[in-house]
């Protein structure tokens, strides 16, 4: 397990947690793969009821690394890496609930990754925020799918084409997350939910959350394919290699 992902079992709650600070906890492909791995052994163990996923304060995610990203566009992957294959499949899979705490930063698939939640805290000074277009891409984790469902076509529109980012409680309004919490008590809050579900009769729970997931679910996987596809063709263009670069060019 990578350093840049944390992984602990508390009692019967399966902790994920990114820490990469110092880059916001931009993803590279190795902290996919240990997302990856700390899901399916929580999965795999039936001791475990409820999966976290959790940032550090002021950055859930700042999403995937454009150096990473400029690094999988010019080698031989052809697209979208396996890591993060892996991980979008990962998540629209998991048969045991999971909640996430989003505080501050969560650009693109760190906005995301919250569709697949059941429960997402997040506070006030948190905005989800998606630039796939400003990077010549598509969006991703089944996002064109769930998220105009959840909102209808010009919030999905505003959030996932023109990429306006949308501040926590409007998020919390429209039913994309379920709770804005302070600062302070996000974690308390992501934890006593937890702790509340795993203490739940856990094959009621799965079964309920199974019929609540059950009409999206295949439509979820093979939107997530087609968004997978475009992604890397896109990751290959011109306009995606000039943003890339663009980009980088700021950073430095």
């Amino acid at each position: 397990m990578t350093e840049t992902i944390l992984n602990e079992r508390r009692d019967s709650i399966n902790i994920i947690r990114m820490n990469r600070p110092e880059k916001k906890n931009a993803l590279t492909q190795d902290m996919y793969s240990a997302m990856v791995k700390a899901f399916e052994d929580g999965e795999a163990d039936d001791t475990i009821r409820v999966h976290v996923l959790l940032g550090g304060p002021g950055a859930f995610s700042a999403g995937n690394d454009i150096a990473d990203f400029l690094k999988v566009a010019t080698g031989d992957e052809g697209g979208l890496s396996r890591p993060v294959h892996q991980v979008l499949h990962a998540l629209a899979g998991l048969k045991k609930p999971l909640i996430t705490g989003v505080d501050g930063i969560a650009v693109g698939i760190g906005t995301t990754f919250n569709l697949h939640a059941d429960l997402t805290f997040a506070t006030p000074r948190t905005n989800f925020h998606t630039p796939f277009v400003d990077l010549a891409l598509v969006p991703e984790a089944g996002s064109s799918l769930l998220v105009p469902n959840l909102v209808g076509h010009q919030k999905a529109f505003a959030l996932l084409a023109a990429g306006i980012p949308i501040p926590a409680e409007d998020a919390e309004r429209a039913g994309l997350i379920w709770k804005v919490v302070a600062e302070d008590a996000l974690e308390t809050e992501v934890f006593a939910a937890a702790e509340a579900l795993a203490k739940k009769p856990p094959e009621a729970l799965r079964m309920a959350r199974e019929l609540l997931k059950k009409t999206a679910r295949p439509d979820v996987i093979s939107r997530i394919e087609e968004e997978i596809h475009l992604f890397g063709e896109r990751m290959k263009s011109s306009e995606a290699m000039a943003a890339f670069q663009a980009f980088m060019t700021r950073k430095k």
